[in-house]
């Protein structure tokens, strides 16, 4: 809060004041009271109004400078009434109570709207585990019947698994702080389950696998870590080219394991590339060669930040695609066993 802007606001008030100061002089005048009379009067009047906005600024001051600079520091500023004393003066009691009934306002409209998000998430999550359990039931049928049934059907059934999958780990995404488990995992397990899931995708796709020196023991969700490399294989089938080879390997360094799938598929594109992350974003890929919703490589990044790993996509149009996730050691869940 500054003083002269603070004047500034009281210009009103002083001209009236000053105004009135001057009717008083010319009627002193007027009845020839004697000047030294006058040039107390003139002291008088400029010291109370001095003292009087003085008096006004500095107990102003702590409450809208405090009040200004919390705002600022807050992440979340709509608290800043929890980090504020009442102020004694009538103007800033008007403010706090009406910042109270704003916040108790919007308190009670936030909690409304995430008890609705919240009953929405769980009906999603519900039906997507409802409309499994008959995909599943289909899905076996077309294994046990592969002679009699198209061969097709089965990759759309997968399909269709897929997307609800990845619908509901979007669903869950945003609070996957309360579905995560960090423990030591084999490396080799989860990516063994993930190619045991596609392999007739994979297969009727005539696609070679290359999997070596994956081996190791990480730090990661074995769940979560699943639907990661899960994500990244369906791009790696969907954007395949001729010839397909995918390479899935491990580098160990000293801190870290880098878990690397590698295809020679069609490649990103460098004004794709630095946006393959971002929130429905398909690119040239997404547009020309296959439908595709944009959200896969969002969610997958999503959740390699929740859980502390890091992951990078390395292109080259109509060459290769290769995708690194680095899992950090954790020497501290070590020493807590």
């Amino acid at each position: 809060m500054k003083f002269l802007s603070f004047v500034k606001s009281k210009c009103l008030f002083l001209s009236i004041s000053f105004f009135m100061y001057f009717v008083v002089l010319l009627l002193l005048f007027a009845f020839k009271v004697d000047i030294s009379l006058i040039i107390a009067f003139t002291v008088l009047f400029i010291s109370v109004n001095i003292i009087n906005l003085l008096i006004e600024y500095f107990s102003k001051r702590k409450f809208y400078n405090q009040l200004i600079n919390n705002v600022d520091k807050l992440d979340k500023s709509y608290l800043v009434l929890e980090t504020l004393k009442e102020p004694n003066f009538y103007e800033g009691k008007l403010l706090y109570n009406s910042l109270y009934e704003i916040n108790k306002s919007m308190n009670e409209n936030v909690m409304e709207f995430s008890r609705q998000v919240s009953d929405f998430k769980n009906y999603i999550e519900m039906w997507i585990h409802e409309v499994k359990i008959p995909l599943a039931s289909c899905m076996l049928k077309l294994h046990n019947n592969r002679d009699k049934l198209n061969e097709n059907m089965m990759l759309q059934l997968n399909r269709i698994d897929d997307y609800l999958e990845q619908v509901l780990y979007y669903v869950r995404s945003e609070n996957a702080s309360k579905d995560y488990f960090i423990s030591k995992v084999n490396l080799e397990k989860c990516v063994n389950s993930v190619l045991v899931k596609n392999k007739d995708y994979l297969l009727d796709m005539d696609i070679i696998l290359d999997v070596r020196n994956v081996d190791f023991e990480v730090y990661t969700d074995a769940k979560w870590f699943m639907f990661i490399i899960n994500q990244i294989l369906n791009n790696s089938i969907k954007y395949k080219g001729k010839n397909s080879i995918i390479k899935i390997y491990a580098i160990r360094n000293p801190s870290n394991v880098v878990l690397i799938i590698e295809d020679n598929g069609i490649g990103i594109s460098s004004a794709d590339l630095p946006r393959v992350f971002e929130k429905s974003f398909t690119g040239s890929n997404g547009r020309d060669n296959v439908k595709s919703t944009g959200m896969g490589l969002f969610i997958v990044k999503n959740l390699c930040d929740k859980l502390g790993h890091n992951i990078e996509i390395k292109s080259v149009q109509g060459e290769y695609t290769r995708v690194e996730i680095s899992l950090s050691d954790n020497n501290f869940y070590d020493e807590v066993r």
